[in-house]
């Protein structure tokens, strides 16, 4: 007698897509892929770059010091006489730097090597994801990246963040290579590149460290003696690839170099630790404009884990947050079977902590705070969407799976949705329109059985909702010409405002100048000034300086005969009479006008000398003397007013410090 079985017929899962293709084994459409994005982001990041003239002036004038002195290079000096330093270790000067003395000093010069930092960095990213997922999983994440508006901002600007976010890159890669074969060299490359990282905004560069460290410890294929020596071994290569620089500085005779600008005490140590490190989480900043609020809102924003999301922030690298904590967590659930050493799971967990960590601190830091310090969260939120949704994909059989997918898709449509309707008057159809193929996604990807075809439609109109949003702010951004030293990406924003939004008083757009020079007015034209803070052409605490001909004009009269043909209170009032004249002039009191470099004593003793040549009122005078930091500028302004008799040229009070 024939038995019969009550038991259902066997249904095949979905097969899984490719696992990581090997190197060199790329199918034949992936090359011309990545070819066509890198090309696209290199247009995206060079197009029109010079409009933006000198963009932060105040690293704009340290770079054209460096340019023509070697000591001002080694120590990131404001003027080529190196009187005082920015307020920041110097290596993004160098690479700025070496471009100004190789092709002249130009906004081009200055801003290319930022470009095309930002290529490469799409670049490394994509070979990160692809070689643990799947090349089309590298190519999304690095669209992701490209397509981030701020760092579409910080890419076409001279801030330090665009060399950061490439060494830190750099650093994830090679981590990326380390727990692969748990090999020593790539770890050691790491730490070199993080210890760089150090030397180009400190303490931020160490915020990747914990979690990589973490995921080594636990992920690499070695024993656990080992991984532990190896990671010695990379924190010692991190500790000597910035502690040469800090040592030398810090070791130095202060009679040898440069004020240590941002410091109260001329030390490097207390920028590193003080203003620019413990203080920024605390807000404790000696002669710092002003710092947060604990749960409040402060000088710059209100603290909590939504900072990130409201009107000022959230347009600048927020869009797949949301996806990317969801697909974190999805790909780590689709390996939960997976050996400890899976190299996918270990390049979710770098790349994870990196984003949650740096998001964490971001939210709640107190101390000084610019929206364009998000471009820090791009790679990482590429990263973790490439790698989570090719992981969770791979297991889309399952209910769980197609529901994250869908979940990252509606929440990323509907995010877009928001963030689209605070610019009311910015492409309004894409708003709209994103939200209801982000649905229509959604849907098709719940469905348990999908042909090629409507496979295809569904993964298109997902990367339709993902990307068109802040590919919309991306190329809004690169359109528009920034200047200033707080600068935000993509169009106006209702309700943004306080430093470094909409209605601030950072400054945000500049002028642009015909043929990639400098707007007129800051390269030396005849332009209208723009003005800071105190108006006029003098600059201010965050706007440089925007001397007429005829003032440049004055400043260049007998200038070989003066090591400083000016002196003006604050870093960026200073810049602009710098780089419009091409001769050093001295920043009283460092960025914030607070530093004591000089004191009165000090000043009076090198006019005495016959070293400086004019003293140019107005800028930001005082203003970190607020927070604790020295009143010597103001002392120096005093004794000025009282002692010269004050003119007026091209809009600007001038005192002529060689007749008394």
């Amino acid at each position: 007698m024939t038995s019969t079985s009550l038991a259902p017929p066997r249904v095949d899962p979905l097969p899984p897509p490719p696992m990581p293709t090997p190197p060199g084994k790329d199918l034949s459409w992936v090359r011309p892929a990545l070819v066509g994005l890198l090309a696209l982001t290199a247009v995206l990041y060079l197009w029109g770059l010079g409009a933006s003239g000198w963009a932060n002036s105040f690293y704009a004038a340290a770079v054209q010091a460096g340019s023509v002195s070697w000591k001002a290079f080694f120590f990131g000096s404001s003027d080529a006489a190196s009187s005082i330093t920015v307020d920041k270790t110097p290596a993004s000067l160098w690479v700025m730097a070496l471009s100004a003395r190789v092709f002249g000093m130009s906004s081009w010069s200055m801003l290319v090597p930022q470009a095309l930092m930002g290529v490469a960095s799409v670049g490394l990213l994509y070979e990160a994801v692809r070689r643990v997922t799947t090349p089309a999983a590298g190519l999304f994440a690095g669209a992701v990246l490209a397509l981030t508006p701020v760092a579409v901002l910080m890419f076409r600007f001279n801030n330090p963040d665009a060399l950061l976010v490439l060494l830190l890159m750099g650093a994830a890669y090679a981590m990326t290579r380390a727990v692969e074969k748990a090999e020593t060299r790539w770890l050691l490359l790491a730490g070199t590149l993080i210890g760089f990282g150090f030397l180009t905004k400190m303490l931020q560069a160490l915020l990747v460290v914990p979690g990589f460290a973490l995921a080594y410890l636990v992920l690499a294929p070695t024993p656990v003696r080992r991984r532990i020596v190896q990671l010695l071994g990379a924190g010692l290569a991190l500790l000597v690839s910035c502690g040469w620089w800090i040592a030398t500085v810090e070791l130095m005779p202060a009679s040898a170099r440069p004020y240590i600008g941002g410091s109260q005490h001329n030390s490097i140590l207390e920028l590193v630790i003080g203003y620019n490190g413990l203080g920024r989480l605390s807000g404790n900043e000696t002669g710092s404009v002003g710092g947060g609020g604990g749960g409040g809102t402060g000088m710059w924003g209100e603290t909590g884990i939504l900072r990130l999301f409201d009107a000022e922030m959230g347009g600048q690298a927020s869009w797949l947050v949301p996806a990317a904590l969801l697909l974190l967590v999805g790909g780590l659930v689709a390996l939960r079977r997976a050996a400890r050493t899976d190299v996918a799971r270990a390049a979710l967990l770098l790349w994870g902590s990196w984003l949650v960590v740096t998001f964490l601190t971001f939210s709640f830091m107190r101390g000084i705070f610019h929206a364009y310090y998000n471009v820090a969260l791009a790679p990482a939120i590429g990263a973790t969407v490439g790698i989570g949704a090719a992981l969770v994909w791979r297991e889309r059989a399952a209910l769980w799976a197609r529901c994250v997918l869908a979940a990252a898709v509606l929440v990323s449509a509907w995010w877009a949705w928001v963030l689209l309707g605070r610019s009311a008057d910015f492409v309004p159809w894409l708003r709209p329109v994103v939200l209801v193929v982000g649905v229509v996604a959604a849907v098709a990807l719940l469905a348990p059985q999908l042909g090629a075809r409507v496979t295809a439609a569904a993964v298109t109109l997902s990367l339709v909702a993902a990307l068109a949003g802040p590919a919309a702010y991306a190329v809004e951004t690169a359109a528009t010409p920034h200047t200033g030293s707080i600068v935000t990406a993509g169009p106006t924003v209702a309700g943004s405002g306080g430093p470094g939004g909409r209605g601030g008083f950072g400054g945000q757009r500049g002028p642009g100048g015909p043929g990639g020079q400098p707007p007129a007015g800051v390269g030396g034209g005849t332009g209208a000034p723009t003005g800071g803070p105190t108006g006029g052409g003098a600059g201010g605490l965050l706007n440089g300086s925007t001397p007429t001909a005829e003032l440049t004009a004055l400043l260049q009269t007998n200038a070989d005969d003066y090591t400083w043909v000016a002196a003006a209170v604050g870093s960026n009032t200073a810049s602009g009479y710098q780089l419009a004249s091409g001769d050093p002039v001295m920043a009283i009191g460092g960025f914030n006008g607070s530093d004591p470099s000089p004191t009165l004593a000090e000043l009076e003793a090198l006019v005495a000398a016959g070293t400086i040549h004019y003293f140019i009122g107005g800028g930001g005078m005082g203003m970190g003397s607020q927070r604790g930091g020295s009143n010597a500028s103001g002392e120096i302004a005093s004794w000025v007013s009282s002692t010269y008799t004050a003119t007026t040229v091209g809009g600007v009070t001038v005192y002529d410090l060689s007749a008394r």
